[in-house]
């Protein structure tokens, strides 16, 4: 058996544009839905906010790199794990909020704040804690990671579709409305084909470690929906807060970490499949703790904020 450590999937240039792509459309289609208000109201009741980003680009990344320690996982699987970590939420969260009956308004503004905090938190924290993990340290000096380089990638990638979402959204409502809908099926559909053809590609790679990431990923993914829930509870947040923390912490934006990848690390196959496999996981994870929730309404508070969206 070839060590995984070794492994580099079968990926192009152009199938890493198309990448590019379709995460650019994803995050205009989950933008359409973020208004200016947003971020008014995190300014106005900042707690619940602060507490799941606290729990996003500090706890989890954090508790991943004791998971590591624990686990001992090979030096790219600890890498993946690492970089997945450190990846804003994920495109899916705000439909899983609403889904559950979280609290949409505080799904969709930790989704802005924590999509432009992970220009300076992502790279922060894949050098970091990368750095600190043995055998993971020596990939980012092989690879002489910029993270200059990385913040450009993400303000390309995620800064500049929000900021054309939310641009769309403030002076043409009507068109946002109409879209808004079509383009998270679209989202859904194109990201699972993208990972099905990944995984095709590189199947007898797939198959040979799949018990490795199978496991890992399920341990990580949930911790991170612990983290997010256990956070939220300690702060005394009411159920319809925690439920949406809990999607944010526990929904991680795996296509960005794919992107990264593939563009600064030459699809190494322990990171590039755990990434991938997240992007699986943690929908069938997500959907499964939603469905359970979707059955237990939560009483509103009378500070709810705005609408489910539809």
């Amino acid at each position: 058996m070839e060590p995984v450590d070794a492994v580099v999937l079968n990926f192009n240039e152009s199938t890493l544009t198309l990448l590019n792509v379709l995460i650019g459309l994803i995050m205009f289609g989950v933008a359409l839905d973020i208004r200016v208000e947003a971020f008014r109201r995190i300014a106005r009741d900042p707690r619940g906010p602060v507490i799941g980003l606290a729990a996003q680009f500090v706890l989890l990344p954090a508790l991943t790199f004791v998971l590591v320690g624990l686990i001992n996982p090979a030096a790219s699987v600890a890498l993946g794990m690492i970089l997945v970590a450190a990846c804003p939420g994920g495109n899916f969260s705000n439909f899983l909020t609403s889904y559950a009956r979280g609290n949409s308004a505080l799904s969709v503004s930790m989704t802005a704040v924590s999509t432009l905090l992970a220009i300076v938190m992502t790279p922060f924290n894949l050098q970091f804690w990368g750095s600190r993990t043995e055998g993971a340290r020596d990939i980012l000096t092989d690879v002489s990671l910029d993270p200059i380089d990385l913040m450009v990638t993400i303000v390309l990638i995620l800064g500049v579709p929000l900021a054309l979402g939310m641009l769309t959204r403030a002076k043409r409502p009507e068109l946002a409305d109409r879209l808004r809908r079509p383009m998270r099926y679209f989202s859904l559909a194109a990201f699972f084909s993208f990972i099905v053809f990944a995984l095709a590609a590189n199947w007898s790679f797939f198959l040979e470690f799949i018990g490795i990431f199978a496991l890992v990923v399920a341990v990580q993914n949930a911790v991170a929906l612990g983290i997010g829930y256990l956070s939220a509870t300690g702060a005394r947040l009411p159920e319809y807060d925690r439920r949406a923390i809990t999607m944010e912490v526990g929904i991680q934006n795996s296509a960005l970490g794919l992107v990264i990848v593939f563009t600064f690390f030459d699809g190494l196959g322990g990171m590039a499949v755990i990434a991938a496999w997240w992007g699986v996981w943690h929908l069938i994870a997500g959907l499964t703790l939603g469905t359970f929730w979707s059955r237990r309404p939560t009483p509103l508070p009378a500070t709810a904020g705005m609408p489910t969206p539809r």
